[in-house]
């Protein structure tokens, strides 16, 4: 029960603080939406994608927490690095990101929560940016404030609705206009790439674990 009422606390509290937000369409392609949206006291905007997948819930989680796969498909991702394993639905990982020259590259530790309602079957992937963990790096810059949220409602045998969205402050001396150009195409190429990782026979009998 207070999984439930944990996970529900989650998806609302997100919810919220995107309900007031004004989407509008970017890019859209093959059935895959991705908005932009003005944050208040931010010059960086932030992202959502829609789309629906033909995989299994299980099949996206375990995509999802395959750390050391990311760089296959996350657009940008230099590298990614298991940090702590709290469980099979809990870890920390730390990643790279590639960013433009002249701009320096930025780096993040995030904590990726899986959790499920029990009732309706919905699977909500919490993966905010923490502090700690992996020391500052000479010539990357430390992202400290990101906010990624996955939202993976089942719609049929093997399909999946998605909602993702994200919110990132950079840090460090970057361009906004940028960090937008880059926000409003890498989705996209994101995407189109977890779609191909998703076939891959290694993620065709993923179970979902729980804590």
């Amino acid at each position: 029960m207070w999984r439930a009422i944990i996970t529900l606390f989650l998806s609302l509290a997100v919810s919220a603080a995107f309900a007031q937000t004004e989407w509008k369409l970017k890019n859209e392609k093959d059935g895959i939406k991705v908005y932009m949206a003005s944050v208040p006291d931010s010059k960086f905007k932030a992202i959502k994608v829609e789309c629906e997948l033909n995989a299994s819930a299980p099949q996206l989680v375990k995509v999802l927490m395959d750390i050391k796969a990311a760089p296959e498909w996350v657009d940008h991702t230099k590298s990614a690095t298991l940090v702590k394993q709290i469980s099979p639905s809990e870890l920390y990982y730390y990643c790279e990101v590639n960013i433009p020259w002249p701009a320096k590259n930025r780096d993040f530790v995030a904590h990726l929560v899986v959790k499920q309602d029990p009732q309706t079957k919905v699977i909500t992937v919490d993966g905010p940016a923490v502090p700690g963990f992996v020391p500052v790096k000479n010539g990357i810059v430390r992202i400290s404030s990101s906010k990624g949220f996955w939202v993976i409602t089942p719609v049929g045998e093997n399909r999946v609705k998605v909602k993702y969205t994200l919110q990132v402050d950079p840090g460090g001396n970057i361009p906004a206009w940028l960090v937008n150009m880059l926000a409003a195409d890498s989705p996209m190429k994101s995407f189109e790439a977890l779609i191909i990782q998703l076939k891959k026979p290694v993620y065709q009998d993923a179970q979902l674990a729980l804590n």
